[in-house]
């Protein structure tokens, strides 16, 4: 598509955001719809390319998904989409959303629309993501239909790896969110079971959580929990932070995705602990960053080094061997030695990590 006009009220030199787009409408908007507006709100009056191929590129969507975000914002009147006499889009709007607060306040609230049963055929994930929110009303699913749904053999299965995930068995009102997934959003029960422990291992069990992340992904057009995988490494920001703490400033590969997500979830450690790690790496080498850190962290795992303090105590201690028994003893006894700036055994390291 060409380029569109956006216009605004405009204030040189700064990006303007209302109070009541945060307060009212950006809570219940997903990540492309905020995104979008932002950056709508940026184009404004600065001459940045505004067509929707243009946004899609620089945010890595479709651009299907920016019409879908500028429908969105249509609807909540939040923008304006400006079409010429043959249809075609030309131009958007953006509301001064505080100038028309009153007025808002002011109007007697409209009649929402009815909930729609079940669809009689399932519909399909983009069609459901064709919508802010998928139109479904969970209630109407019979307790007969969830006896059914947790004596088919597939899904039963599925009922009891969410419950020991979970911790506890599952309510009725949860295997019906279970059935939205299934019959609405077309997830398979590979996908569902890795959204279940993708959530949980972010320490996040409610099922209203699971559920938006699972309309979040039917929307990105996942499909499949390869796909999931990496459209979750696209916004884990703890990833891009230990790439950029590694000197990287290319996207992850999977394996190195892989070497992040293990500190955080099989490691269990924190943020800070992590980066300390990187620091020591980056201190030390140039080569194998992410094989040499997973040593380090390795190692402070199965000495029980759980916090700064572990480690600040670890090299004091480290010193003070260094000092009664000389470098030599302390670098086979101690197993901190190598972690300390240049004092790293590297060809112990290597061969501990197995570098082939």
């Amino acid at each position: 598509m060409n380029s569109l006009s956006v216009s605004q009220d405009s204030h040189a030199g700064m990006t303007m955001l209302s109070n009541r787009f945060i307060d009212e409408y950006m809570t219940d908007a997903n990540d492309a719809q905020i995104k979008v507006y932002l950056y709508l709100l940026r184009c404004a009056g600065t001459g940045l390319p505004s067509g929707i191929s243009a946004i899609a590129d620089r945010f890595n969507y479709t651009e299907k998904d920016i019409l879908r975000a500028l429908q969105y914002w249509d609807k909540k009147h939040v923008i304006s989409m400006l079409y010429d006499d043959t249809g075609k889009l030309v131009g958007i709007r953006l509301e001064n959303l505080d100038a028309r607060a009153a007025d808002i306040i002011s109007m007697p609230e409209t009649a929402q629309p009815s909930p729609a049963p079940i669809p009689a055929a399932p519909v399909t994930a983009a069609a459901s993501s064709a919508a802010e929110e998928p139109v479904y009303d969970k209630s109407v699913i019979t307790l007969d239909q969830i006896k059914a749904f947790k004596q088919q053999a597939e899904t039963s299965e599925l009922v009891f790896i969410t419950e020991q995930y979970l911790g506890k068995p599952l309510s009725s009102e949860n295997i019906r969110s279970i059935i939205f997934m299934t019959d609405i959003l077309q997830f398979s029960t590979d996908l569902i079971d890795y959204l279940v422990q993708y959530c949980v291992d972010r320490g996040k069990k409610d099922f209203r959580y699971i559920e938006k992340v699972a309309i979040n992904w039917a929307q990105a057009g996942v499909s499949t929990p390869k796909e999931a995988a990496a459209y979750a490494i696209k916004y884990d920001k703890n990833i891009y932070t230990v790439m950029n703490a590694l000197g990287r400033t290319n996207a992850p590969t999977q394996k190195e995705a892989s070497y992040i997500q293990k500190w955080f979830r099989e490691y269990g450690f924190t943020p800070d602990m992590v980066l300390e790690a990187c620091e020591r790496c980056a201190l030390a080498t140039d080569k194998h960053r992410f094989e040499y850190t997973d040593g380090i962290l390795q190692s402070w795992k199965e000495n029980g080094v759980h916090t700064i303090q572990d480690i600040q105590d670890a090299d004091a201690a480290f010193q003070k061997k260094k000092t009664s028994r000389g470098v030599r003893s302390a670098s086979s006894s101690n197993p901190f030695h190598q972690f300390r700036q240049n004092q790293y055994d590297y060809d112990e390291l290597l061969q501990k990590v197995k570098i082939n």
